[in-house]
């Protein structure tokens, strides 16, 4: 997920203990590195939103990023998102 909901989910199942891969586009990444107050050119929130996450980049438009992010779904036990209803379906 992107920006507050997921992400905030997300740290919190990381800092309980589970493994979290957070997937990002390429080029631009999640744009939480660049909302708000930014230190060093990356956004705080974002810092604080990432830790204790994997991060794994990769274009979902393309059938071989799909691919790996379908392997890494099957073995998860949650899988956060913000899609619009029906975009993980197909």
């Amino acid at each position: 997920g992107q920006l507050i909901a997921g992400p905030f989910a997300a740290k919190i199942l990381a800092e309980f203990g589970a493994e979290v891969i957070k997937v990002e586009p390429p080029l631009t990444g999640d744009p939480l590195r660049k909302w708000r107050l930014l230190h060093n050119g990356t956004s705080v929130w974002w810092a604080v939103q990432s830790r204790n996450k994997q991060l794994v980049t990769l274009d979902l438009r393309q059938p071989q990023a799909q691919e790996m992010v379908r392997r890494l779904i099957r073995d998860a036990d949650v899988l956060v998102e913000n899609f619009r209803p029906g975009t993980l379906e197909g």
